[in-house]
């Protein structure tokens, strides 16, 4: 996987501790014969599987058949995929969102090779939130729900489904539960349905902030006229990914134990809400052993720069951004002053907000989400009016926005734009060198 420099810092961190703990933990490992035990002891049904070695073979038969858009995203979807073996080891799941801008990039064919190698797959298109809910609710037989062409939903000719999203964003913990109400003899009564599932989204554009935060994401694309992969024909090709399957099956088995005591050390940048989304995956790389470690912190640092690089501020945090460009060096400015230095940028949202342009209500509405509040002043030796101080903003400004760069005076929202868009870092992962678009690079690294 000459794609990824294992060489790099990213890569080449030192790979989690506290694997030796976790099988000194685990009351399923003898430390003695460093080798599974079932419960009663005998070592003799032990599975013997080169984790690495499985993880670079279900790599290579997916790369026949997908043209990842780079090695970070061939990398998350082969760990992606292993860790929906291992769902009652985690605490939370992530969300595995395959997006992309134009139809025909390769969504449809990364979710039905998908659906070969994970466990008890629910491959379906425009489900309602009941049947997903239904489905889900039997934990006994948890499936690993697979929803295509998500953007009739959530995409802007959608209808929107307010109870599939939330049913999306409990499932990514364990335990969550959606209250039902049901009708029995003609009496009104409640149930608890679990919601707690691996669940995989394709679809064109973007998806909702909450699931997008739960989720890690490929981004795919066409086809170059130089990127080839074979045709996908499920009576030649699917034996072997079952075979692989069955292979996954027995060996997250054999490490059930442990993926439930480890913990990995998170590569730097990755925190909170990424941490919890990053976690399983890395803690499966670790598991595997050989080079699938170093190519997953490599692979997370990379797709968590690329979501920040990727994400879009909201309305507010534009606003804000825009707010402390205006204000300069100045420690007061008055709402009239404020909104021509606003409204003079014509680039920006606020001449058009909703067919209304910014205001000095709207002004105020925006910010008293912020508990920003405007206050009567007086500029020099002039009358009293109604303003803004910068103190006011200071602490939103330090919550939500990135460092304002020295110097950076200018009254427009270009100059905070640039400083809010420089985030972490660039979109590292979509500059991430192609390889061919098929299987036979042998392995990861």
């Amino acid at each position: 996987m000459s794609g990824i420099d294992l060489n790099e810092k990213a890569g080449a961190a030192p790979t989690a501790t506290g694997l030796d703990d976790a099988k000194a933990a685990s009351p399923a490992f003898s430390p003695n014969t460093n080798e599974e035990v079932t419960p009663e002891g005998d070592t003799s049904g032990v599975v013997n599987i080169d984790g690495a070695d499985m993880l670079n073979r279900v790599h290579s038969y997916a790369r026949r058949f997908i043209c990842y858009p780079s090695e970070t995203a061939s990398v998350v979807h082969v760990l992606w995929m292993a860790h929906a073996h291992l769902m009652d080891a985690w605490f939370s799941t992530p969300r595995l969102a395959v997006l992309s801008a134009e139809p025909g990039s390769g969504k449809s064919r990364v979710l039905e090779i998908t659906a070969l190698l994970v466990p008890n797959p629910a491959f379906s298109v425009n489900s309602s939130a009941a049947y997903i809910l239904r489905k889900v609710a039997d934990q006994d037989n948890r499936p690993t729900i697979l929803l295509d062409e998500i953007d009739t939903v959530f995409g802007p000719q959608g209808k929107g489904d307010e109870g599939l999203r939330g049913m999306i964003n409990a499932g990514y913990r364990k335990g969550a539960k959606s209250g039902r109400c049901y009708t029995e003899k003609g009496k009104v009564l409640t149930e608890e349905l679990p919601t707690y599932s691996a669940i995989a989204l394709g679809g064109l554009g973007t998806l909702p902030s909450t699931i997008t935060g739960r989720s890690v994401i490929m981004r795919m694309r066409r086809r170059g006229q130089a990127e080839k992969v074979e045709p996908f024909t499920p009576r030649l090709h699917e034996p072997l990914a079952n075979t692989l399957r069955d292979e996954l099956v027995a060996w997250t088995a054999s490490v059930f134990s442990l993926a439930e005591a480890f913990q990995p050390v998170l590569p730097d940048g990755i925190s909170d809400r990424n941490a919890e989304v990053w976690g399983p995956l890395l803690t499966v790389a670790e598991l595997a052993g050989g080079e699938w470690p170093a190519v997953a912190r490599r692979a997370a640092t990379e797709a968590v720069q690329s979501a920040k690089a990727n994400n879009k501020p909201s309305l507010g945090v534009r606003l804000l951004a825009h707010i402390r460009a205006c204000f300069g060096d100045k420690d007061r400015l008055t709402t009239a002053d404020l909104l021509e230095k606003l409204l003079a940028d014509e680039e920006a949202p606020w001449g058009d907000l909703g067919r209304k342009k910014l205001d000095a209500r709207i002004l105020a509405d925006m910010l008293d989400e912020y508990d920003i509040h405007p206050t009567n002043m007086r500029i020099s030796k002039g009358p009293t009016l109604r303003g803004y101080k910068r103190e006011a903003f200071q602490d939103a400004w330090e919550r939500l926005l990135p460092p304002f760069e020295t110097g950076a005076t200018r009254a427009t929202g270009a100059t905070d734009q640039e400083s809010l868009d420089k985030t972490e870092a660039s979109n590292a992962a979509d500059e991430t060198a192609l390889l061919p678009c098929s299987g036979s690079a042998g392995g990861v690294a």
